[in-house]
């Protein structure tokens, strides 16, 4: 190669460079200049949904571009995860998950995607407790009464959860794994179904969301235990804490944004920036009290060693219990 041509191949590659740079630094400035698509990987009406669809509203509103919710439930939502994973990593499309996302892994095999290389983490946004609630016929009137009933019971009761690898599903299994317990899991197609099933007393127990919670209990439908929160929840204060019961018990069902690998740095961060502003506003504020949940706002770095710290947990904890992935 000449000298001329080299200098040439040189001046090119550090203009290349250099626009990739004003490229990257003006995607953060620019964005959005089209809708921006939220996969949810859940059905319409839950938590999920309601959660993600409240964030959309409002950076819609700070943006002045609407951000469409899509639902794509499926697969225990593997559909959903995997058509962010797949997508450009230009933020026009980003994933609105929970706590099943860390799961997945422990749970399934050959996952179209890596939950760790395949995304890029934005912010944990929300958390919410899940309560241990009861038939009200059932003898029971606190954790250790239930600890209590279902070992003089081994193997003759059943709890509901909305899926295997769900929050649900995982705070039982903590339960059962640190009390030692043997009860029946029977998975229902969402929420909704399950509660059904413990007020029919067709199951005895099922772990779910506070809010949609509170009205059965407070019409005697259903007795609440304990939540799965470190501490009281000050919704329901009256509710004690699992771990008043069983130190060291804790699930926290969280709701997280995440963006497709490869999103640049200085958009993530915008990303970041805006749902936590979103989460401080003060309709946005009071709504999340009134249902229990608390905004949380992380900076990618630490939702991303909280999604590693997750994934490890409940690793460990299905290994334990000899589940492994189907």
């Amino acid at each position: 190669m000449s000298v001329r041509k080299a200098i040439g191949f040189v001046m090119v590659a550090v203009a290349c460079a250099f626009g990739g740079l004003v490229f990257r630094g003006s995607v953060a400035a620019d964005y959005p200049v089209k809708p921006v698509r939220l996969v949810v990987p859940y059905s319409p009406g839950g938590n999920t949904d309601v959660l993600a669809r409240l964030i959309a509203r409002k950076l819609t509103e700070s943006w002045k571009q609407e951000v469409v919710v899509d639902n794509r439930p499926g697969g225990n939502t593997v559909i959903g995860t995997g058509i962010v994973a797949r997508a450009p990593a230009d933020g026009y499309t980003l994933l609105f998950t929970t706590l099943t996302f860390s799961v997945l892994p422990s749970m399934q095999a050959n996952l179209p995607f890596d939950s760790t290389r395949d995304f890029s983490p934005v912010s944990l946004a929300v958390t919410l407790p899940n309560v241990l609630v009861l038939n009200p016929s059932t003898p029971v009137k606190t954790v250790t009464e239930f600890i209590q009933y279902a070992k003089a019971n081994t193997g003759k009761l059943a709890y509901a959860s909305t899926g295997a690898g769900t929050s649900p599903h995982l705070s039982m299994e903590l339960l059962k794994s640190m009390a030692g317990l043997d009860m029946t899991h029977v998975p229902y197609k969402g929420g909704a179904p399950a509660l059904t099933a413990v007020i029919a007393g067709q199951v005895t127990a099922v772990f779910t969301g506070l809010p949609i919670v509170i009205p059965h209990v407070k019409a005697g439908r259903l007795r609440a235990l304990g939540v799965t929160s470190a501490e009281r929840s000050d919704v329901a204060p009256d509710i004690p804490a699992i771990n008043e019961t069983l130190p060291g018990y804790q699930v926290d069902p969280w709701f997280g944004l995440l963006a497709p690998a490869g999103t640049p740095r200085k958009l993530v961060a915008m990303l970041q920036k805006e749902t936590s502003r979103a989460l401080q506003l003060a309709d946005v504020k009071a709504y999340l009290q009134k249902t229990g949940a608390k905004p949380v706002g992380s900076t990618p770095e630490k939702f991303s060693a909280h999604i590693n710290a997750e994934i490890r947990k409940w690793r460990d904890l299905l290994r334990r219990l000899g589940i492994n992935p189907q």
